[in-house]
């Protein structure tokens, strides 16, 4: 385990991707605010789903994810269609155009990560994405407070390791 200070450390440098994260948001359309792309992006990554299932991902509320997923539909970006198993629900699904939007999306946070990192090497940017999947693995499969003290989940990881090569433009 790491000393309080690497800790205390970890804690800064986390507040201060906050710039990062901010630079992301800039070089979205206007028209397509961060949780928009949130939505297409997981569309993307993991097919058709509910609402129910994609508020899970986004971790958070039913409706802030309906007001996402509203703006998405009437720009033409997603659709939904009848859950076949049950005619009350919906599904969603990513339009050709929402595609579109996102290969642009997935280009324009290339492009900048490239600008802003030139000077990494590619086992840099590679170490880099290794340990922000591990910590946010290790966050996610214990639950929404973290790791509590005294408990592990040892099997949580597996399957993860992948996971930093899908498109994720915000």
């Amino acid at each position: 385990m790491a000393a309080r200070s690497q800790y205390e450390e970890l804690a800064r440098q986390l507040s201060a991707v906050g710039a990062v994260k901010r630079g992301l948001v800039r070089i979205l359309p206007s028209e397509c605010p961060g949780g928009t792309a949130g939505v297409l992006t997981l569309l993307a990554k993991y097919g058709e789903m509910r609402i129910t299932r994609l508020a899970e991902l986004l971790a958070v509320n039913m409706s802030v994810t309906s007001r996402h997923v509203t703006h998405a539909v009437e720009s033409g970006w997603v659709e939904r269609f009848p859950d076949p198993a049950d005619k009350r629900s919906r599904i969603l699904r990513l339009t050709p155009a929402g595609e579109e939007l996102l290969d642009e999306l997935t280009r324009r946070t290339t492009e900048m990560f490239a600008h802003n990192l030139i000077d990494w090497s590619d086992e840099e940017v590679g170490q880099l994405n290794t340990l922000l999947s591990r910590l946010r693995d290790s966050f996610s499969c214990r639950g929404s407070g973290g790791c509590t003290p005294g408990k592990h989940s040892g099997d949580c990881r597996a399957g993860h390791a992948n996971d930093v090569h899908t498109r994720t433009p915000v």
